[in-house]
């Protein structure tokens, strides 16, 4: 008569057959190692919770936070300062002209991001105004950051104007981000934040970047969701002309 054995259960006659390779070593139970990374996770959490938090916030955490604890964040929070400030060397949009744009654009990425709107060539394109004075007030805040602008029609032949405004982030060379029109964003609606939501996605800006931390035409106070959109990544080509971004 054949005996049946259910291969999960605890017996010392499984433990026989599982040592002898009759049945299968018994599955390893996932709970253990679910609470440990759930304790994990709050560790780290907790290790971390001050690591948003700007000067101010810190200040006002001091009979809460061990002041020890609160000066390294302090101390890390002034050398980010530093480096934004040493690092600020352009704050303005620069126009761009095509026989510029390897030098200005293609070449200048290699030392930090740049960031390029193609804008309209009618005055009645909405997003297109609407993102050059974006533009221009994200270039004041972030002047590590390279922005520049240039008609679509003049830095591509035949640029369709309804592909107006498009965004081109590159670095290191490279196409890094492609927002055609402001659709992916919140079309007219689009404010700084979205940008800098993007910014944060592509990595030309930190999560814990304090100028994240004053938001200067929010109207509610709260960070709108993440970026999503449909875009494309490293060399783009726009109705397959591959050179005419370089």
């Amino acid at each position: 008569m054949e005996v049946q054995v259910n291969p999960n259960e605890d017996t010392e006659w499984n433990d026989i057959l599982r040592k002898h390779g009759v049945i299968p070593e018994k599955p390893q139970d996932p709970e253990p190692l679910i609470q440990e990374a759930l304790i994990e996770a709050e560790r780290k959490a907790y290790e971390n919770r001050l690591e948003d938090k700007d000067l101010d916030e810190l200040d006002a955490l001091e009979e809460a936070e061990d002041e020890d604890f609160l000066n390294q964040y302090r101390q890390k929070r002034l050398a980010e300062l530093s480096t934004i400030q040493t690092t600020s060397i352009h704050n303005q949009v620069y126009p761009l002209q095509k026989p510029d744009y390897a030098r200005e654009v293609t070449e200048a990425s290699r030392k930090h991001y740049v960031l390029v709107n193609l804008t309209s060539s009618s005055s009645n394109n909405v997003e297109s105004r609407l993102l050059s004075e974006l533009w221009r007030r994200m270039a004041t805040k972030y002047g590590d950051l390279k922005f520049c602008e240039m008609r679509g029609n003049m830095c591509i032949e035949g640029y369709p104007d309804r592909n107006t405004p498009t965004i081109l982030v590159y670095k290191d060379g490279e196409i890094v981000r492609q927002c055609v029109t402001l659709i992916g964003l919140r079309g007219t609606a689009t404010r700084v934040e979205d940008l800098e939501n993007m910014l944060v996605e592509v990595g030309a800006l930190k999560e814990s970047d304090v100028r994240l931390k004053r938001r200067s035409d929010s109207s509610d106070g709260e960070r709108p969701g993440k970026f999503t959109s449909t875009t494309r990544t490293k060399k783009a080509s726009v109705d397959d002309d591959d050179d005419d971004w370089d």
